[in-house]
């Protein structure tokens, strides 16, 4: 079984996978145990499973984890220790979440918006994601303090 390292978070990891065309968002939960990555619809359209890789959204739902390799991974859990990031600021002020399963995703994908410069509507424009509970309205009026 192939060994691998992975940087998430700022950590490296030493995983050994079953098959390296493992997606990473298993390698992510089952095997380093960061949760906060879910699994939505598996095919890369709802965005529950968004992480960064080198600061850019992916989908970790379809992405192998042979290709993570030598990449710096952000998940949710390494966004901001202590909820300080300014797209979380605005989850919490405008009360955001419902259910809450896509957020961590839906914000991951904000924050790679913002990493690549983009501001306000802008990152409305940039995100795909899917929010089943439809908060699509305060997701808005969050971003638009962004």
């Amino acid at each position: 079984m192939p060994n691998l390292t992975l940087n998430v978070n700022g950590k490296d990891y030493a995983i050994t996978v079953s098959s390296t065309s493992m997606p990473l968002l298993w390698a992510l939960r089952d095997l380093i145990g960061l949760t906060g990555t879910k699994y939505g619809c598996g095919i890369e359209i709802c965005g529950a499973c968004t992480v960064l890789v080198n600061g850019k959204p992916e989908k970790s739902c379809d992405m192998d984890v042979s290709s993570a390799v030598g990449k710096r991974i952000t998940t949710i859990e390494g966004l901001s220790a202590d909820r300080s990031h300014p797209a979380q600021k605005a989850w919490i002020l405008h009360q955001v979440p419902q259910c809450g399963y896509c957020q961590s995703g839906m914000l991951m994908a904000v924050a790679g918006a913002m990493n690549a410069g983009h501001k306000g509507s802008e990152i409305a424009n940039e995100i795909e994601n899917v929010c089943v509970c439809g908060t699509y309205q305060r997701i808005k009026q969050a971003l638009n303090t962004l």
